[in-house]
């Protein structure tokens, strides 16, 4: 096992510029782009395709999260994603991460190839994969989710305690705080204003001293504020949009389908915000 060389290795660039990840989801039922890359060819050229238009960083995942989704086994869920983690990470000048609750597929898939590990539960729906990550010296995006949705909560003070709780696994495992990335978990667990608050609260996230990823990709939220019936892959103007508004706002990270576009968009959004590096 080679340990990962940890994120601001990585991820050279995080914090001088804003940086893409790509999704890749090899599932039949993702809200998006479900069985579009189940294949393993298909995923393999997806996967080139994404990095050679600009992607940071390949997140590839087997078991969709989208509302309603109907959980899979982990012995599924890894039977869709490390084929492909085996054959693309040899050739990526990128790293990769494992979109995954399931401590076992983690590891799993960081014995495959995968550098990252990325957690829609915060850590805290499977506890183990703190120690998983700390073992492979994984850095770790911990995510903002709920099991129930509550319109009368104040939405980023139960995001700042479900961090706190996120932070306390993965110090006891021994994860430093430099390999932590906070994402808000944008479209999960919230109604749709609360979505629209957590971004534009961003700073209040931004100001506990992590890294943030902001995905809002394509996502239903979007769709609302259309004066038109969309689909997930029309949502491009306000994917593009949101993650602007995010950049702006602090997010070191967007999550994205639509790598080529927001390469450039954020390319705008740090010439004006960071000009120090252009």
């Amino acid at each position: 096992m080679t340990p990962s060389p940890g994120l601001s290795n990585l991820l050279p660039g995080l914090g001088g510029r804003t940086l893409v990840m790509g999704i890749l989801n090899v599932t039949p039922d993702s809200f998006s782009d479900g069985g579009l890359f189940a294949g393993e060819a298909k995923a393999i050229a997806q996967a080139d395709r994404l990095v050679a238009e600009g992607a940071a960083i390949l997140d590839i995942g087997g078991e969709s999260t989208r509302p309603g989704h109907v959980p899979v086994a982990a012995e599924v869920e890894q039977a869709r994603v490390l084929p492909v983690i085996r054959a693309v990470a040899p050739r990526l000048s990128v790293p990769i991460s494992i979109d995954t609750y399931k401590a076992s597929t983690a590891r799993l898939a960081l014995e495959a190839g995968a550098r990252i590990v990325n957690d829609v539960w915060g850590l805290q729906r499977e506890p183990d994969i703190a120690a998983v990550a700390a073992g492979h010296g994984a850095p770790v995006i911990v995510m903002h989710n709920r099991d129930t949705i509550e319109a009368n909560i104040d939405i980023v003070a139960d995001m700042l305690a479900f961090f706190e709780r996120s932070l306390g696994i993965a110090h006891r495992a021994g994860i430093a705080d430099s390999n932590i990335v906070l994402d808000p978990g944008v479209g999960f667990g919230k109604t749709w204003a609360q979505h629209l608050e957590v971004l534009r609260r961003l700073p209040e996230i931004r100001a506990l001293g992590f890294p943030v990823l902001v995905g809002v990709s394509r996502k239903s939220l979007l769709g609302r504020l259309h004066d038109r019936g969309t689909k997930p892959a029309d949502r491009l103007t306000g994917s593009l949009a949101a993650h602007a508004v995010a950049a702006t706002l602090g997010a070191d990270i967007v999550r994205v389908h639509d790598v080529a576009a927001h390469v450039d968009a954020m390319r705008v959004v740090d010439a004006v915000m960071r000009p120090e590096v252009h």
